[in-house]
């Protein structure tokens, strides 16, 4: 685990390579804030958005999806998250996203990548489909006619395509082929847009997007940066097992971090985190970015950033239950198997994404009490449409509370004995000292959007007098949840 983005990056020194200047043409009016002037005019411009049908993007749920986000003790929430339900106006279709941002303006391009990208994906997979019809026709007469140039690349591209999780022998479904395309060009659009955005300011800003379109039996997700997708599945002996279904995009696998190198990128990590590794500018001790594929973070896509997707599909079967999309504020202290696990105990479904990040934020607190607790957003998609549990509306309506509402109880199991926490969690850094992790006062308009836009934290502890366990969950009825509980508190402690 890590943070984002060094001090350097989000308050850069005129004339330095993290500059927001450097090597940008400035623009008409530079002291004008990205975002100051023309943020009520957008929210007005796409209000129509977000009033669709079936679209989703506030804590709450539907019949078949959960949403929960909540902000960290970092500062303003710069998670995001969507569900569209009957995505590009098909009925067997479905759009799941959460967006992870980074930097000073994370927030602002997280919401914009949330807002757009979907868009652009419709529009794109639209397009591919008319087009589909018409080259069916051309390539009965060109096949013969193809130079070898042509036929490289066409291997190439079955061979991208030969690691697809399909258990059935049509390894290369034509939705998939259609999709990949569709990902590609979407997510290569919106880095161009947001690059020339006038009001939201991405040279050292960006944001993680892990996606995922659910048609009929089919799945494919297109991942960029560290946050995860995770399926929860039945194995033969009808035990619960988790499967993760993208890679964390992080310099230091191998061929990201060959990649960075190759465009005179540096990849290293610093003495007091030997685990995590980061990427430099080549003469300059900045941004120190965490991850290796981004939206945005223009200051490194000269030297090795990129904004291309990592694509795959999947079949989905009858055993299949549920997909988790999370942000790395789970992941960095929850397992694969502890997410679905979590997921699969909820009392509702309709409750499952609550009840996950608030166990995430119960686990930042045990494994690292020093530390700042991290913005969580969950996604919770359930397969098994047919069998219902209760869910409630996209509109919820219980009440929220602090953070320090919430934490009453919870402080109190905390072992002072404990692991010591990371003083400089993040996801960038320089390499003397640690950003600062508030953020600048905001204008209250700029606060009323942020709670609606990123939900504020709900209470842990409704009804229940003593959590001692981070797989404890709201509102379990005592008996054998108890004896369980306390085994697995047991178990944690020794770890």
């Amino acid at each position: 685990m890590g943070s984002c983005l060094s001090a350097e990056s989000r308050s850069p020194r005129p004339g330095t390579p993290s500059s927001p200047g450097f090597g940008i043409k400035k623009r008409r009016n530079p002291k004008r804030r990205p975002g100051s002037r023309n943020s009520s005019f957008d929210y007005r411009r796409e209000e129509p958005l977000h009033r669709i049908p079936g679209r989703l993007f506030l804590n709450g749920s539907s019949n078949i999806a959960s949403l929960f986000t909540q902000q960290g003790k970092k500062g303003t929430n710069q998670d995001a998250m969507i569900v569209w339900e009957n995505f590009g106006s098909r009925t067997d279709t479905v759009f799941c996203g959460v967006f992870d941002g980074h930097g000073p303006y994370g927030h602002m391009v997280a919401k914009r990548v949330r807002d757009h990208l979907p868009l652009k994906l419709s529009a794109h997979w639209e397009v591919n489909i008319t087009s589909e019809d018409v080259l069916k026709e051309i390539s009965v007469n060109t096949t013969a006619s193809m130079n070898s140039e042509d036929q490289s690349f066409i291997s190439a591209d079955e061979e991208s395509r030969a690691s697809l999780d399909l258990d059935e022998p049509e390894k290369q479904p034509e939705i998939f082929q259609t999709l990949k395309e569709s990902f590609l060009k979407a997510f290569k659009v919106m880095d161009r847009e947001l690059r020339v955005h006038a009001n939201i300011d991405c040279y050292c800003s960006g944001t993680t997007a892990v996606t995922l379109i659910k048609q009929g039996h089919y799945l494919v997700v297109g991942n960029v940066g560290d946050s995860r997708a995770v399926l929860g599945t039945r194995d033969k002996d009808d035990s619960l097992v988790a499967i993760q279904l993208t890679v964390d995009l992080k310099p230091n696998l191998p061929a990201e971090a060959e990649r960075i190198r190759k465009c005179k990128g540096r990849v290293f990590a610093l003495q007091d985190e030997p685990e995590v590794a980061r990427v430099w500018l080549p003469n300059n001790d900045s941004p120190g970015l965490a991850m290796a594929r981004a939206f945005g973070d223009f200051c490194l896509k000269d030297f090795g950033l990129i904004s291309v997707p990592d694509i795959s599909c999947r079949r989905l079967t009858e055993n299949d239950e549920f997909i988790v999309l999370a942000t790395d504020g789970v992941w960095d202290v929850l397992s694969n198997k502890e997410v679905v696990d979590i997921v699969a105990s909820a009392p509702t479904r309709s409750s499952a994404a609550r009840a996950l990040v608030e166990s995430a934020v119960r686990a930042w607190r045990y494994k690292y009490p020093t530390s700042k607790v991290d913005d969580c957003a969950v996604v919770c998609l359930f397969l098994d449409t047919n069998n219902l549990s209760t869910a409630s509306n996209a509109n919820s309506k219980e009440q929220p509370t602090t953070v320090e509402q919430a934490d009453i109880g919870n402080q109190k199991e905390v072992d002072p004995s404990g692991p010591i926490g990371l003083g400089r969690s993040g996801t960038v850094r320089t390499g003397k000292e640690v950003l600062s992790e508030g953020n600048a006062e905001e204008d209250s308009s700029k606060k009323e959007e942020a709670q609606l836009e990123c939900g504020i934290e709900w209470s842990a502890l409704e009804g229940v007098s003593r959590v001692n366990t981070l797989l404890t969950l709201p509102r379990f009825v005592p008996g054998k949840e108890d004896k369980k509980a306390a085994g697995e508190t047991k178990a944690w402690k020794g770890r």
